[in-house]
């Protein structure tokens, strides 16, 4: 964990005797015998938000340790913390808009889009200065990530988790409009982590020009009411790929819901 960044444990403890010598020799041998080359470069620190696709309803904290493997792939490992307890919990590839273009039709619907995350300010990069973060994501900016969870190990503020990895893999959304998400969610990991969210979506509203449309964003429209579309974050029409970029002074379009 980086300097400066709070520590943010594990909603859960799973189940079990204390770590004892067990497994101490292996761990010996290991550190002294063997490589762990796959998992270096897993050093990028990315903190959102994800509900589930088939059951929204389903929310939580999701700390990305990520690869870069090159401008359109980054690999992550997701854990429900920060700290030497965390659970490791599923994993997320992203890629760009180019690479996603490329994607077959029926491939499609397993990727979210991001731009939503982005510009309301749900994605952060802890320990970042303010203009590296915002740099960054500018470069994520119309990008897609597919998700899976193995472990729902629950939430900070309400619990809720399975003491171990239970059920089938769950495929993860993200948020695309103000009020899907449940506003506790957002308001404990400030309080923890020492944000200050109306400042970073302020800061983010600079990346608009950058917004393109994207598939799935009305994908779970149907799950919330009562929600308010943001500007730059739109539907991409059926059938097409890259499109320009909508004004950024035009005014979000009304609510399914109302």
């Amino acid at each position: 964990m980086g300097i400066g960044i709070p520590q943010r444990p594990p909603p859960l403890r799973p189940p079990g005797t204390a770590k004892g010598p067990k497994f101490a020799a292996l761990q010996l041998g290991a550190r002294a015998l063997q490589s762990a080359a796959p998992l270096r470069g897993f050093d990028a620190y990315l903190v959102g938000f994800h509900p589930a696709k088939d059951s929204p309803d389903m929310q939580m904290e999701a700390h990305h340790y990520c690869k870069v493997v090159d401008d359109d792939l980054i690999q992550c490992v997701l854990f429900d913390g920060n700290t030497s307890e965390a659970n490791l919990i599923g994993i997320e590839y992203i890629v760009s808009e180019s690479l996603f273009d490329t994607l077959p039709e029926e491939e499609r619907g397993y990727w979210h889009p991001h731009n939503y995350e982005i510009l309301s300010g749900q994605l952060i990069a802890p320990g970042l200065p303010a203009f590296a973060e915002q740099q960054l994501m500018a470069e994520l900016m119309n990008s897609y990530g597919k998700t899976w969870h193995t472990w729902h190990t629950g939430r900070h503020d309400k619990g809720g988790g399975h003491p171990l990895p239970l059920g089938d893999p769950m495929l993860m959304w993200s948020f695309n409009r103000d009020g899907e998400s449940d506003p506790d969610l957002a308001s404990d990991r400030a309080r923890v982590l020492g944000l200050d969210p109306d400042a970073t979506r302020e800061r983010r509203q600079q990346l608009l020009d950058r917004a393109h449309p994207q598939r799935g964003v009305d994908a779970l429209a149907s799950e919330f009411s009562g929600t308010t579309p943001i500007p730059g974050v739109r539907e991409a029409a059926p059938g097409h790929d890259h499109e320009e970029a909508p004004d950024a002074s035009a005014a979000p379009r009304p609510d399914r819901d109302g």
